[in-house]
């Protein structure tokens, strides 16, 4: 018989502390290049451009109703400014069109669907262009569009939803954790990685999932005009190359912003000169971005798992 190991309380602690030496050590570093990349950034950051005569909207990175401030990848979208570009250019007599950027792998039902339905309630007419990526919650934004461009190898689609957790039952077992379990309400510690999840649990999850992804599906047969069924068949969470997607119906041409600029002119009957969108950051918002992405990066590589571990939000949902 095995004999399980015994909590070692002075390892703990021995760890703990040499965690917390090099998260500190680690801290300065990043906050120091953090620092002198966002003060670049500051000084050197184009306003909006206001004299062009169709909105230039960007949606580049992952959607999110709190944006992102990740200088290493991308960046992220804020569902609400996006929106309230939309509103500007939608009261502004100068404006004429809305026009896309995308190049995103999605982000959080709730931002995704704040932008497509913006869009859906712009009067004027919408074109969007999609780079690398215009997927899951971002293609929700895309299919808003009267009209979508993309490269023959972008990659579209994967219209799906996803929701993933850790689980530490076993390893805790391993080692004589128990985790003491006092709740009001039986679901409120779903998807807790402390327990294993019950066939209900799991049931009541998927349940969420398949709500979610039904909505979206049927949001992109209304805006796109495919019948619900073809939607049904390809909405599988499957990624497409542009050419695969144009004889799916997920986009209208293959082109750039250069083809799309020269046929929205053509329909408008206007020389199309881009209104640029970009959000300034004063020197404040850039200090507190540098607080969060020293936190987040520092943080992110010593205690994701811990992190994850510790959350009480229930299940969380990708588009």
């Amino acid at each position: 018989m095995v004999k399980k190991r015994g909590f070692n309380i002075a390892g703990f602690f021995k760890t703990l502390g040499a965690v917390l030496g090099f998260f500190i050590t680690a801290m300065i570093f990043v906050f120091v290049g953090l620092l002198f990349i966002n003060v670049l950034n500051f000084f050197f950051t184009e306003p909006v451009v206001f004299d062009g005569n169709v909105a230039l909207i960007p949606v580049k990175g992952t959607i999110t109703t709190t944006g992102g401030t990740d200088v290493w990848a991308k960046g992220g979208v804020k569902s609400g400014t996006v929106v309230k570009w939309i509103q500007e250019a939608e009261e502004d007599d100068s404006v004429k069109a809305l026009f896309f950027d995308i190049d995103s792998p999605g982000g959080t039902p709730v931002g995704s669907v704040e932008i497509a339905e913006a869009i859906n309630r712009a009067e004027k007419p919408a074109f969007a262009v999609i780079h690398e990526m215009g997927t899951s919650g971002a293609y929700w934004v895309a299919s808003a569009a009267d009209k979508i461009f993309a490269n023959r190898l972008s990659t579209i689609g994967s219209i799906g939803v996803r929701s993933s957790y850790l689980e530490f039952a076993g390893l805790m077992d391993d080692y004589n954790v128990t985790y003491r379990r006092l709740i009001a309400g039986k679901y409120k510690d779903i998807m807790s990685p402390y327990k294993e999840m019950s066939l209900e649990e799991q049931k009541k999850v998927q349940e969420r999932l398949d709500r979610l992804h039904e909505i979206f599906i049927n949001s992109v047969a209304q805006n796109r005009g495919l019948d619900i069924e073809h939607v049904y068949d390809i909405a599988d969470g499957y990624i497409y190359f542009g050419d695969e997607a144009k004889e799916l119906g997920l986009i209208d041409f293959i082109g750039t912003t250069e083809d799309a600029k020269k046929m929205l002119g053509k329909e408008l009957n206007i020389t199309v000169k881009f209104r640029k969108y970009k959000e300034k950051k004063g020197f404040f918002d850039m200090f507190t971005s540098v607080m969060y992405d020293a936190s987040y990066k520092v943080g992110q590589g010593i205690g994701s798992v811990w992190l994850s571990s510790t959350e009480d939000s229930g299940p969380e949902l990708f588009v």
